[in-house]
C-alpha cells in the first residue's frame, strides 16, 4: 500500500535527517521521498536509510520504507525485503511482496513461491502476481496450482496471473491448460473470484466468462475492466448493452462505444453516445470520447470535434481534439 502525503517536497538532506529521527508521520514521509533519488551517490545513502527504516518500530515507516525500495531496485535490499515478508502487519508484508516484484531479483523467487503456498491470504494474493513479475514461466505451475486457494482474493490474483502469463507464451499446450484451469473455476462462490476469472479467460481469446462480463457492465469498480474484455472478445451484443444501458458508468460505456464502432462502424447508439460524451461535463469523460474518435472517427465527428475545439470545454484538450481531426482526415 501506499499512504498518502500532502503535496509538498522535502530536500534530500531534511528526507534523511527525518527518516532517522522525526516524528512517525515525518519518518513514512520521508520514506516514501527517499524511493525518488537517482543520483548514483545519493542512491547509496538513501538505501542504507530505507533499509534501517525497515526495522522502524511504526508499520507505516516499514511499509512506505519497503515500497520506496521497490522503486530502488538495489539488489543489496532484496535479503532485508524477503524478512520482512513474514512482518506481523499486513501493509508491511504486501509492500516487501511487492518490492520484490519490481526487483525481478531471481533470489526472490522461492521466498515469494512459499508465500504463495504457506503465508496469510493477504500475502499470498500479493505473491501471486510478484512472482509473475520475476520469472513467469516459472512461476506459472505456482499460480496455477494458487486458483485452488480457499481465498477468493487470492483466486482471482492468481487468475489473472495465470491468464497474463499464458498469453505471453506462444505454447498451445500451456494455454489449453490455463483455460482448462480457469474455466473450471468459474464455479466459484465469489462474484470478485468469478470475474477476474473471466477476465482472465479473455486475456486468452476464450469466451466461458462472457455471462460474468456483462454482469458487471454496471458496476462503477469493474464496469471498465468487464468493457475492454469484452472488447479483446469482439463481444458487439455486450459492447451494445453497455452503451445502451442507462446503469453503466459514463467512462465504461463511452469506451464500450468506441470499441462497437471498430466492430460495427455504421452502430448509429454507438456514434450518438460518443458525441454526447464530447460535451459531458466530467473532462475525462470528454477525453476518452475524443481518443475513441481518434482510433474510429468519420466525417460524421468533424463537426463536433470543432464545436468542442471552440467551446470552453475544449480549452484543455485542443491537442488532443487537432490530433483526432488529423485521424479522420478525409474518412467517408
Amino acid at each position: 500500500m501506499s499512504y498518502l502525503f500532502p503535496s509538498s517536497t522535502i530536500t534530500f538532506d531534511a528526507a534523511l535527517r527525518d527518516i532517522a529521527s522525526g516524528s512517525p508521520k515525518a519518518r513514512a514521509f520521508a520514506a516514501h521521498a527517499l524511493g525518488d533519488v537517482t543520483e548514483p551517490a545519493a542512491r547509496k545513502r538513501a538505501l542504507d536509510a530505507l533499509i534501517r527504516a525497515l526495522g522502524d518500530d511504526r508499520p507505516e515507516v516499514r511499509a512506505e520504507a519497503a515500497s520506496s525500495l521497490g522503486g530502488l531496485a538495489e539488489p543489496g535490499a532484496l535479503p532485508y525485503l524477503i524478512k520482512r515478508l513474514d512482518d506481523g502487519v499486513a501493509a508491511v508484508r504486501q509492500n516487501a511482496a511487492i518490492a520484490i516484484g519490481m526487483m525481478r531479483a531471481p533470489d526472490g523467487f522461492d521466498p515469494l513461491a512459499q508465500a504463495l503456498a504457506e503465508g496469510p491470504a493477504d500475502l499470498r494474493f500479493q505473491a501471486a502476481t510478484s512472482l509473475a513479475e520475476i520469472d513467469p514461466v516459472r512461476s506459472f505451475e505456482y499460480v496455477l496450482k494458487a486458483l485452488g486457494d480457499k481465498d477468493p482474493q487470492v483466486v482471482g490474483a492468481a487468475a489473472l496471473s495465470v491468464g497474463a502469463i499464458a498469453s505471453e507464451l506462444d505454447e498451445p499446450e500451456r494455454k489449453a491448460v490455463a483455460k482448462a484451469a480457469l474455466t473450471a473455476q468459474l464455479v466459484n462462490g465469489d462474484a470478485g473470484a468469478r470475474f477476474d476469472l473471466a477476465y482472465a479467460l479473455a486475456d486468452l481469446d476464450d469466451p466461458a466468462g462472457k455471462a460474468e462480463l456483462a454482469k458487471a457492465l454496471t458496476d462503477e469498480g469493474r464496469a471498465w475492466d468487464a468493457v475492454t474484455a469484452l472488447g479483446r472478445l469482439a463481444a458487439a451484443a455486450e459492447l451494445a448493452e453497455a452503451v445502451t444501458n442507462k446503469k453503466s458508468p459514463a467512462e465504461a460505456a463511452t469506451l464500450a462505444a468506441g470499441l462497437l464502432i471498430a466492430l460495427e462502424p455504421d452502430h448509429l447508439a454507438a456514434r450518438k453516445l460518443l458525441i454526447d460524451s464530447l460535451t459531458s461535463r466530467k473532462v475525462h469523460v470528454r477525453g476518452i470520447a475524443i481518443e475513441q474518435l481518434t482510433l474510429v472517427g468519420g466525417a460524421w465527428a468533424k463537426r463536433p470535434l470543432e464545436n468542442l475545439a471552440r467551446s470552453g470545454k475544449g480549452a484543455d484538450l485542443l491537442e488532443p481534439i487537432a490530433s483526432a481531426l488529423r485521424a479522420i482526415g478525409d474518412k467517408p
